[in-house]
């Protein structure tokens, strides 16, 4: 047992003025980490950084208060229980801490007393370990790389690969060559003897890439070979310097990041041994995702693992990062982040064609989810080769909330494409005319976009290229702005992109340049949002996801007499034929039903104009926000439109919201409209235009449809989910709707339950 100072010797210290040696200096800044089973991230080893290097705690006087502070200052709510004696293994290094004594109450060790830096008497088999609750707190925002780092991670920054062929030269992205890893500031080259696939498969996901391939080693030790016997080279004299190589290093396959492998910089016996003798430098051949491919390869057949996942990121203003949506009981649901971690996240990314995970982020920190978690305590290995290989819990077990989804960022190749695109004239750095690089004659020329077709989902696109967050604005005009004087001619028209672009240059356009107003004014400009100014959080975006089963159950058919019309007719909200009838009498057969908008999103969903452009409508005595909120259409089973009917947004506002939050925006006396996160705006099946005129379509199976913020006047963090499809059987005289789903969140050949049928069925005129 360790010798603990008497209080009698803290007031004599006191009295002559000495601080008493009982609390670290400075350990406000320390990092802690748990060293033990990948799995169970909120258990091991208890270990501190201290002046860059990992040490141990001692478990002299470790008791559950010292568990408690240690567990919240890693992210995790509370701690279960400490164990003593080396449990999780013994460690390396310095025992930096002894004789820790904590009330319970403090935020982080570094509050807490001890025998100060390295005074310990207890040696390596009295290291103590912590297990705490696998839930973390809602302050802890995601385990990323940088604070997963083993003690190399100060010194090991970043990896990449060296082309040697000539064919690999010409690849983008470089998938071939010697791996070079930075040391300090400085690359260097790894050598080869004792390098495994394990260590490639890391390499390659640190890069963007899913998987790894054998390389010819015979080859290159042909090439290697000949560089050493050729006397031009400077290749022989710097592999004879330590300081060319690293030594060694030796990976699970598991690892997020090469500082999390046994990396040995110089041989163990001095530095006057060669660090690579008779040796060359590795070499790694990776395999570019889907995504990433060139045009040209030739796709994989149909029906592999690659084509169809069944998981999917939502709600990422990049690629390769979202809120994790898994596809189970033929549903879209969310994952709990409960023990969520870096090992998981990875084999979500190398699922759908990305590398290992740079992030695992927590607390819904990209937008909650709508509908079932179906996952919590996803426990990976790491070599799983999809998410359903790991053991998992079912989400409602434990009592998961949406404002727990999970999500990631991973690793993505670098396809070079940020530097064919650029921002000129604005007063910020995320806003400005367009300005892209596109071969003209086989020559790389900068110019300007034309502005025709140009809108939100191809700003999202040039702003994802920028490597900023979500499109704010698609400007049509950009007389305000100076472009680069030699960049003012048009080199792009008629730009039009599906959202999934990586770059504007992977757009549909226009062959030759065809920009009819001739550009000038009329040049195409982004606004974007600045994802650096957020650190550990989401880029801002709302995200309007529609309620389906609150269509589906209050659908029904109402025949409302002329007289009590003429309001909706002002409105544009009657078929054409309406136009021609008697007027007052008769009527017209409604398809009616109510809608739920939730705000599941990052920021405030507000109208594109403000107060002063809104549109006084006397007949309603409402302001108009937006021209057209949504759309509703009725669609043959072939897609062609027999009926429709759209919404203007009278009234934009928060109905309702959920306990703790409070309502902002309403629409009375001219007040501010939107819709806050987090809440949902109603719109009842009794008012004006909240139907579909369906007085002209004859009986038969139909696709019910409602499209919300249909023009992308306003931008979402996922357009995606903006849709609402519905199965539609009218007979004549009354209505059913069954398979209502918002976007893809149902497979498109999901059956309807004979009990929701019967149901259903009661939705008579």
């Amino acid at each position: 047992m360790a010798w603990s100072p008497p209080a009698t010797l803290f007031l004599f210290l006191l009295l002559l003025g000495q601080p008493p040696p009982s609390r670290p200096q400075s350990l406000g800044t320390t990092k802690l980490r748990l060293v033990g089973p990948e799995s169970k991230p909120e258990e091991g080893r208890l270990e501190v950084l201290h002046q860059g290097q990992w040490g141990t705690v001692c478990d002299d006087n470790f008791a559950i208060q010292e568990a408690t502070v240690a567990c919240r200052q890693l992210g995790f709510e509370a701690a279960l229980t400490w164990a003593h004696s080396a449990k999780y293994g013994q460690g390396e290094g310095p025992i930096w801490l002894d004789n820790v004594r904590c009330v319970g109450t403090e935020s982080s060790l570094d509050q807490c007393g001890s025998n100060g830096w390295g005074v310990s008497d207890c040696s390596h088999s009295e290291d103590v370990g912590v297990i705490c609750h696998p839930r973390r707190h809602r302050g802890y925002l995601s385990e990323t790389v940088s604070n997963a780092l083993g003690p190399q991670g100060r010194r090991l920054e970043e990896v990449r690969l060296k082309p040697i062929l000539a064919s690999a030269k010409q690849h983008s992205p470089v998938t071939e060559g010697a791996v070079e890893v930075k040391y300090e500031g400085h690359w260097r080259q790894v050598c080869d003897q004792g390098w495994t696939m394990n260590n490639s498969r890391v390499v390659c996901g640190m890069l963007g890439f899913p998987s790894e391939v054998p390389v010819d080693s015979h080859y290159y030790r042909k090439v290697w070979d000949l560089k050493m016997r050729d006397p031009k080279s400077r290749l022989k004299s710097l592999t004879n310097k330590n300081s060319f190589w690293i030594h060694q290093v030796t990976c699970l396959g598991t690892e997020p990041h090469m500082a999390n492998c046994q990396v040995q910089v110089a041989p163990a016996r001095g530095k006057l041994r060669p660090a690579c003798p008779g040796g060359m430098h590795a070499v790694v051949s990776c395999v570019a995702g889907p995504h990433f491919r060139p045009p040209k390869t030739k796709p994989q057949r149909k029906g592999s693992w690659a084509e169809e996942p069944r998981v999917r990121l939502r709600s990422g203003a990049q690629v390769g990062e979202g809120r994790v949506e898994v596809l189970m009981n033929r549903q879209w649901g969310t994952v709990c982040d409960h023990r969520w971690n870096l090992i998981s996240a990875s084999v979500v990314c190398r699922q759908l064609g990305f590398g290992s995970a740079r992030e695992a982020l927590f607390g819904a920190r990209l937008g909650q989810g709508l509908g079932p978690i179906h996952l919590s305590e996803v426990r990976c290995r790491g070599y799983e080769r999809t998410l359903s290989d790991c053991p998992a819990l079912e989400g409602s077990q434990n009592g998961c909330q949406h404002e727990n989804d999970a999500a990631v960022r991973c690793n993505v190749p670098n396809m070079g494409f940020q530097n064919q695109v650029r921002l000129a004239g604005g007063r910020i750095p995320e806003e400005g005319l367009l300005e892209v690089q596109v071969e003209v004659n086989g020559v790389p020329r900068w110019g300007s976009v034309c502005s025709e077709n140009w809108g939100l989902t191809e700003a999202m696109v040039a702003c994802r290229q920028l490597g900023l967050g979500f499109a704010i604005h698609a400007y049509k005009e950009t007389w305000f702005w100076s472009g680069t004087p030699r960049a003012q001619e048009v080199v792009m028209s008629g730009v039009r992109c599906s959202g999934t672009e990586l770059a504007l240059q992977q757009c549909q356009r226009h062959g030759p340049v065809h920009c009819s107003h001739g550009g000038g004014r009329f040049l195409a400009g982004v606004s974007c949002m600045d994802i650096t100014a957020m650190p550990s959080a989401a880029p801002g975006a709302p995200d309007l996801v529609m309620n389906a089963q609150l269509v589906q159950e209050t659908a029904y058919l109402e025949d409302r007499p002329l007289s009590q019309l003429y309001c909706a007719h002002e409105e544009n909200c009657l078929s054409k034929s309406a136009d021609h009838m008697d007027w007052p009498y008769g009527y017209r057969r409604l398809l009616r039903f109510s809608t739920q908008i939730y705000n599941l999103g990052r920021t405030d969903f507000r109208p594109k104009t403000g107060r002063d452009s809104w549109v006084w409508h006397q007949c309603h005595r409402h302001y108009h926000s937006i021209e057209v909120f949504t759309h509703y259409d009725l669609l043959t089973l072939n897609g062609s439109k027999v009926a429709e009917g759209h919404k203007a947004s009278f009234c934009l506002e928060d109905t309702n919201c959920p306990t703790g939050l409070q309502r902002r925006y309403a629409c009375a006396n001219f007040g501010e409209q939107g819709v806050t996160v987090g809440c949902w705006d109603t719109y009842r099946h009794d008012i004006d235009c909240q139907w579909v005129d369906i007085t002209d379509v004859g009986p038969g199976n139909y696709i019910f449809q409602v499209i919300v913020n249909p023009h992308y006047e306003v931008a979402e963090s996922d357009f995606s989910n903006n849709m609402l499809q519905c199965r539609c059987k009218y007979d004549g005289h009354r209505v059913w709707l069954h398979n209502c789903h918002t976007g893809n969140s149902y497979p498109a050949n999901a059956e309807l339950s004979l009990e929701q049928e019967q149901r259903l069925r009661n939705n008579l005129i």
